[in-house]
């Protein structure tokens, strides 16, 4: 295996830093670290405040001034929108003047629509990675000219399958986890809700289905929406149902590792679900709603869905849910869903399009 040279674009709108903001900066700081173990060159372009030990450059954004006519026109986009599109815009046009001598392949693991827009200015082959469902800049971007040049990857089949009118084959390749890090726990007798503290999350109804079995449930994961945090989940918490803050990845791993079960209960569909993935390499069984890809990863030996939406559903399957084999979760996070298979998936696919 050749050592080749990554350009790798993250999402500017959080550091690519623990502790992690999502899952897509998450598998981002992961995927760079599993790059570098291979001995790959990899080159981060990232968000400020993003960790240092990956070498990591800030995307160049340039503060805007703007004249007061400028601000006062109607057409006036906001200023943050502004900024992420020249930090884009800079660092496209900065690999289309020399990129070719700098890498050998460009991997696109942003939301933004410009990699994919100027792909085809570049002498570099530009993967992107596919980690939402379709939005309007990406699909339109794939649109701009007679045939996009880019190679696409999507984190799961399901979402692999909501592109496909507009990207006809995205090869899947899922995010991993890092299985030694990500280790087996004792198990213990509370509930797990892991995520993003926002309305598509649900985590208010993770606290219905908890209380309605008669289990106590923790919660971690930062406050994204501040609103919908103080006006629907703060006013469930206690009765066996309590908040323990933003975690780092080491205690969040024993969290899950001391869990009985984790939930998990979206309110869209997940192109992925790196929480169930993670719970499973920490040996933990795993509930929630059968929404997008989690039926992709889970099988009734390591975890059970619901209905989406069903709380009284998700409730009667908790107990059962907490009896199954930790042994069987385990194996399924280290046959299924490794750090060590998701990067193999991308090195071959980097020496596919570079040779």
């Amino acid at each position: 295996m050749s050592s080749l040279r990554v350009a790798l674009i993250a999402s500017m709108r959080f550091p690519i830093a623990e502790p992690f903001a999502g899952g897509l900066e998450a598998h981002t700081w992961a995927l760079a670290r599993a790059l570098t173990r291979r001995g790959h060159r990899v080159h981060l372009f990232a968000a400020a405040g993003s960790d240092p030990a990956l070498g990591a450059r800030e995307l160049p954004v340039r503060r805007v001034v703007l004249s007061a006519a400028a601000r006062s026109d109607t057409s006036m986009p906001g200023i943050a929108w502004m900024e992420e599109h020249h930090a884009y815009l800079g660092l496209m046009l900065e690999l289309a003047r020399d990129g070719e001598d700098r890498f050998d392949v460009v991997h696109n693991n942003s939301l933004h629509y410009l990699p994919v827009a100027m792909a085809s200015a570049l002498r570099v082959p530009v993967i992107t990675t596919l980690h939402t469902p379709p939005t309007p800049g990406l699909e339109s971007a794939i649109q701009t000219g007679d045939e996009c040049p880019v190679t696409f990857t999507a984190v799961s089949r399901f979402t692999a399958s909501s592109w496909r009118p507009t990207v006809r084959a995205a090869r899947v390749v899922r995010n991993g986890v890092d299985t030694d890090f990500w280790t087996p726990g004792p198990g213990g007798g509370d509930l797990v809700w892991s995520g993003r503290m926002v309305p598509e999350k649900s985590p208010h109804l993770a606290i219905l289905a908890a209380r309605a079995a008669g289990v106590p449930l923790l919660l971690a994961g930062p406050i994204a929406d501040r609103r919908y945090f103080e006006e629907t989940v703060e006013p469930l918490l206690g009765k066996g149902a309590t908040y323990v803050g933003h975690l780092t990845r080491r205690r969040l791993a024993a969290l899950l590792g001391t869990a009985a079960a984790v939930l998990v209960t979206p309110e869209w569909d997940e192109p992925y679900g790196l929480v169930v993935a993670e719970a499973l390499a920490c040996g933990t069984p795993v509930c929630g709603f059968d929404r997008g890809a989690l039926a992709e990863i889970l099988e009734p030996a390591h975890g059970l869905l619901a209905p989406p939406g069903d709380v009284e559903a998700l409730a009667t399957l908790i107990p059962r849910v907490m009896t199954l084999d930790r042994r069987d979760a385990r194996r399924r996070a280290v046959g299924f869903c490794s750090l060590d298979r998701m990067a193999d998936a991308y090195t071959s696919l980097y020496e596919e399009v570079t040779r």
